[in-house]
């Protein structure tokens, strides 16, 4: 269609009458999804000055291509989402951590705007930073954080009443010194108090560092798992009294052979329990069963989630759980390298998986792309998940040798309601056009409006907060859970909700993404549905508590009864 034929004069009202024009063709097209995706970069304007630091000079140790990740979480219980940044250092042997390379914390402050409130919160941390995990471990009403590193992990336990966080890790016994990469924490007995999980990637150190060569450039390049040995992940058993117990042989989860990056739990077979899903880098991923009691049985060869349809292992990095086919079973989409697919597998029941990528629409559109964090979720709220990837190469001259860039375009996917996928492409010069070497991202509404922000971690840089403006969104609904037999983040609930002829379920879950902790908080797109007719929630420890007649586009607390 031609709204403007070149060289025609456009006045002021013109010119408005021509956008409007743009704008209305826009609301169209995105019609079928509830609106076209529109995210505005507001990383600066909000007050967050953060710059990441990997601390490399050349000598291409590998941790420098592995972190950083972010989270979102409300540190401080006022009901708005604070953002953490994880950090690198110096590295070598001879170094010691500056001041300049801590992570951050950024308090949500009123009118849209970020505060450093690092130096008094006892966040500090200055290892060379992973990941982080956050739950209310110690059931007292405020998040605690975990932070993975590459050496000594820490623990922090949040003391909300002198508003800042104590290391604990000595004392809670959740010492790990290994290189770790994600977290998550899950209750995985049921008891009422949530265990922690640490997944570590291989024995990468100082002392055994080498370089790899690339054959026909003969450039050195950073080394892949392949020239290192996996080490042992571990299970931190929550034992109540503000300590925890490594259980990890005890409960089935001694296993070394992987090389863990991305770590979800999630009730995958709906049995009433927490399973746990790693993705391992180059080594096949892992699903580790629950029975009922806490112990774990390794069955992702059986279940068809250890390899992609070919039969061959991938670069497993990140990963997140959700229904994304409207069937009420819990799928998994697993982020790759450059020239593999990000993998999605479709949960068919008893957490058996059909590798389901091409047929989805996925597997073409993420070949060119070497990618990270991930999360499916609803961006435009027409009541079906959308996906996001974020995306970025290891080698930063990878042009040299490689049809392929550095920094690369972070992939938005709409689903079209019957769970196929179509790439978005950004016009040129927005925000979700924007090149970054891009790892953890995560996810919630900061801003409290009602649509799902994004949180990207970058290399090297600063990180981007993506801020949805999406038009035309449909109606929606944010679920706070609070468990008070179950443990009180809620985490391992399931909620399913049914608005007129709409059904969706969601799950409470820590970790996933990449590195990144996301909201607690679920949030339900209700497309033009005026009222929700039901909520049908499972608690963590089997208890049920059925809702009716809940009003749309608001939050609203379900706190557990029988307490």
């Amino acid at each position: 269609m031609n709204l403007h034929a070149v060289g025609e004069k456009v006045d002021g009202a013109g010119l408005v009458r021509w956008w409007l024009a743009v704008l209305s063709i826009l609301l169209i097209v995105g019609s079928a999804h509830g609106g076209t995706p529109v995210f505005s970069d507001v990383t600066v304007e909000s007050g967050i000055d953060f710059v990441h630091s990997n601390g490399a000079t050349g000598q291409k140790y590998v941790i420098e291509t592995v972190g950083p990740g972010a989270a979102f979480l409300d540190f401080d219980a006022d009901g708005d989402l604070d953002i953490y940044l994880l950090n690198g250092a110096p590295t070598g042997v001879a170094t010691e951590p500056a001041a300049a390379t801590v992570n951050r914390l950024y308090r949500n402050d009123p009118g849209g705007m970020f505060a450093d409130v690092t130096a008094a919160s006892g966040l500090d941390d200055s290892g060379y930073g992973m990941g982080s995990c956050a739950a209310d471990a110690d059931n007292d009403g405020d998040l605690d954080v975990y932070v993975t590193n590459f050496g000594p992990n820490r623990y922090y336990q949040n003391e909300m009443a002198e508003q800042r966080f104590d290391d604990r890790t000595t004392a809670a016994a959740v010492t790990d010194s290994a290189f770790s990469t994600s977290c998550a924490f899950a209750d995985v007995d049921a008891d009422g108090w949530v265990d922690l999980y640490v997944a570590n990637y291989h024995d990468f150190s100082y002392t055994n560092h080498k370089l790899c060569a690339e054959g026909g450039s003969g450039l050195q390049l950073y080394c892949g798992p392949e020239s290192f040995d996996g080490v042992r992940d571990h299970l931190f058993r929550n034992i109540g009294d503000g300590r925890f117990r490594d259980e990890t042989e005890d409960r089935g989860l001694l296993n070394s052979a992987g090389k863990e990056l991305g770590v979800v739990f999630g009730d995958l077979d709906l049995d009433g329990d927490v399973d746990l899903y790693l993705a391992n880098d180059k080594t096949l991923n892992f699903l580790y069963v629950n029975d009922g009691t806490g112990h774990f049985t390794e069955s992702g060869l059986l279940a068809g989630a250890a390899y992609n349809e070919d039969g061959d292992v991938e670069a497993g990095m990140g990963v997140h759980l959700a229904d994304y086919d409207g069937d009420l079973l819990p799928d998994l989409l697993v982020t790759n390298f450059q020239w593999e697919t990000n993998t999605l597998y479709r949960n068919v029941g008893g957490a058996t998986f059909l590798d389901e990528t091409f047929n989805a629409g996925f597997g073409k559109s993420s070949i060119p792309f070497l990618s990270w964090g991930t999360r499916l979720f609803d961006v435009d709220n027409d009541g079906d998940r959308d996906a996001f990837i974020a995306s970025g190469h290891l080698e930063s001259d990878v042009e040299i040798y490689e049809n392929t860039t550095y920094a690369q375009r972070n992939q938005l996917f709409l689903n079209d309601g019957a769970g196929r996928f179509e790439e978005f492409i950004p016009i040129k010069g927005t925000a979700l056009d924007d090149r970054q070497v891009s790892r953890g991202a995560a996810f919630g509404d900061y801003d409290d409006d009602g649509d799902i922000d994004i949180l990207v971690a970058n290399v090297s840089d600063r990180p981007q907060l993506l801020r949805n403006d999406t038009v035309g969104a449909g109606h929606w609904l944010r679920l706070q859970l609070e468990g008070t037999i179950s443990n009180r983040s809620a985490i391992g609930a399931r909620v399913t909700l049914k608005a007129g002829s709409h059904t969706s379920t969601a799950e409470v879950t820590t970790g996933g993404s990449y590195l990144s902790q996301s909201d607690l908080r679920l949030h339900f797109g209700l497309a033009s549905a005026i009222i929700v007719d039901s909520l049908h929630v499972v608690w963590p420890n089997g208890g049920v508590q059925i809702l009716t007649d809940i009003a749309v586009d608001q939050q609203r607390v379900v706190r557990e009864e029988g307490r």
